[in-house]
């Protein structure tokens, strides 16, 4: 990878990463969760006013978009409302790696071979860490269950998408397509649950943290973060590319702990280390390389 790419791959990860903290920045200035994932989707989508339809069937397009989007961001956003701190979430969040390897085994017939389940047992270990902490340090049960629900459901859309095929405009029109699906399943959700008046309040009444989260969450994190990934796995082979991801709960707990001041404990930050090996040991390329036949 040259050092431009490199570059790009790293700036990525920090989108991600920072991305949880600019959502615990917008629930904190008063936007309700829901209303929140549905107007970032509302901003996320505008492209697909000038970018080509990705060549794919509406029944699968809106599937995709129901479990990868709507499921997924609804319950992060309630997750972190209801008591989940940025930094653990975005280790939490990772999880949906070895969801998405069960749910492959069972829906597709994927072989789950020994490595993965290696890994998968050393993180479900640190998961069980996490969940001891659940009642202190601003971690509640409902929290972690709803963002484990969100991982979930992000694992779920990661099996559709299996065979979905490329978009003609790359990355970000497939992205920005699939981003006008949760709009009016999440606008319902929120008038639903958080209820008009709250809806129409924070609508009439934005506040700069709100409008900063909304912006970030869309435009950086969507739609910059997704189109330079697209733009380096069309270049690089994926296994190149997707170790970079293994960075973004680094950075989501860096820029938590530095902006927010989060901190963890040591029974939390052994949780997250395990979360963290358990992923190394999955998708990281472990076997050693074969030597070329002398000639």
């Amino acid at each position: 990878m040259s050092p431009a790419h490199l570059a790009l791959a790293l700036l990525t990860t920090m989108l991600w990463g920072f991305n949880f903290v600019m959502i615990r920045i917008g629930l904190e200035s008063g936007l309700p969760p829901l209303l929140m994932a549905a107007l970032r989707f509302v901003v996320a989508a505008l492209p697909a006013l000038w970018l080509p339809r990705p060549k794919i069937a509406s029944r699968r397009l809106v599937a995709i978009g129901l479990f990868l989007f709507v499921g997924q961001f609804a319950l992060l956003f309630t997750g972190m409302q209801a008591g989940m701190p940025p930094g653990l979430t975005s280790v939490v969040q990772q999880s949906q790696a070895f969801i998405t390897g069960l749910f492959a085994a069972l829906l597709l017939r994927e072989r789950l071979r020994g490595r993965a389940l290696a890994g998968m047992a050393v993180a479900f270990a640190g998961l069980l860490l996490i969940a001891t902490t659940a009642g202190g340090g601003g971690v509640t049960g409902t929290g972690l269950a709803l963002c484990l629900g969100s991982a979930a459901c992000w694992a779920m859309g990661n099996v559709l998408l299996r065979g979905a095929g490329s978009s003609p405009g790359g990355a970000l029109a497939f992205m920005s397509w699939l981003s006008l699906v949760p709009i009016l399943p999440l606008f319902a959700l929120s008038l639903a649950i958080e209820g008009p008046s709250a809806v129409a309040h924070a609508l009439a009444h934005p506040r700069p943290g709100g409008i900063a989260a909304v912006l970030y969450v869309a435009v950086a994190a969507t739609s910059i973060g997704y189109g330079i990934w697209g733009f380096l796995m069309a270049r690089y082979p994926a296994t190149t590319v997707a170790p970079f991801a293994m960075l973004v709960p680094i950075t989501g707990a860096a820029s938590a702990a530095l902006v927010l001041g989060e901190g963890f404990g040591a029974v939390r930050l052994a949780g997250m280390a395990l979360v963290l090996a358990g992923l190394a040991v999955t998708a990281l390329p472990w076997g050693t390389r074969k030597r070329p036949k002398p000639s």
